[in-house]
């Protein structure tokens, strides 16, 4: 049950990373690093053209939006998965803290589906809470450790909700990267019709992680691992300030 007796206050919760916080993940034998696109352009632009040529993969590279995203303006951290020799072979992106249904992008991908409506509460009534959105979420099918990289991926809630002080974390994807992303704690929002989106060959859902409950549906090994790198990257965690980078909505 929820209560709105504390709201949170999206522009005094913004962060901005002095340097890259970097966690070395052993069961996807690769560093995560949680960066932000001004702290390492570099490895910003890497994530960028990994999620391209994945999702080329698929033909589906048009939901990107990489003209529109590229300057990194909304989003307000990246995470990239770092192999060995260097490369980034996955990876994902944090948009907000949202401060408007608008904000998110799931309202563009629910747009003439049924639920929307049901959608846009949903989201407006956790806002006073803290809610962010993960997008832009890829594994490297060529790598070997492709789904423990997924399921690493998997495990970012829990260090988002730590260093954005936010109690919900929301995706949207296919019921089938769902199925995995499910082992960290989210629950997927069974009330909400799955929208075809980007075309009528998928079935999009949205997921939610609560800071308050999702260790209670975590499989115990994930839980375990979240809390470890968690901890890991918050030891290292050193605010620059609390100056807004850019806020969901604020820009565009």
């Amino acid at each position: 049950m929820m209560t709105t007796a504390y709201r949170y206050d999206a522009m005094s919760k913004i962060c901005r990373l002095r340097d890259n916080l970097i966690v070395w993940v052993p069961d996807a034998e690769c560093q995560l690093v949680v960066s932000q696109p001004l702290v390492d352009p570099t490895l910003w632009n890497e994530y960028l053209q990994g999620a391209f040529t994945s999702y080329s993969k698929h033909g589906v590279e048009c939901v990107l939006d990489l003209d529109s995203i590229k300057d990194g303006n909304d989003t307000q951290l990246f995470y990239a998965a770092v192999n060995t020799d260097g490369h980034v072979v996955g990876g994902a992106r944090v948009i907000g803290p949202l401060q408007s249904p608008d904000d998110s992008h799931a309202m563009i991908e629910w747009a003439g589906n049924p639920g929307v409506h049901t959608m846009r509460k949903m989201i407006n009534d956790r806002l006073p809470f803290g809610v962010v959105e993960v997008k832009t979420a890829w594994a490297d099918n060529n790598s070997r450790s492709s789904g423990s990289i997924t399921t690493a991926l998997a495990r970012i809630p829990s260090s988002i909700m730590a260093l954005l002080e936010v109690r919900f974390v929301m995706a949207t994807a296919a019921a089938h990267v769902l199925d995995r992303w499910r082992s960290s704690g989210g629950l997927v929002a069974d009330n909400i019709p799955p929208a075809a989106y980007p075309n009528h060959h998928y079935q999009t859902k949205m997921m939610w992680w609560d800071r308050s409950t999702f260790a209670r549906h975590a499989e115990p090994k994930q839980l375990s691992k979240m809390l470890v790198e968690t901890r890991a990257l918050m030891h290292d965690y050193r605010p620059l300030s609390n100056t807004p980078l850019a806020l969901a909505g604020s820009g565009r």
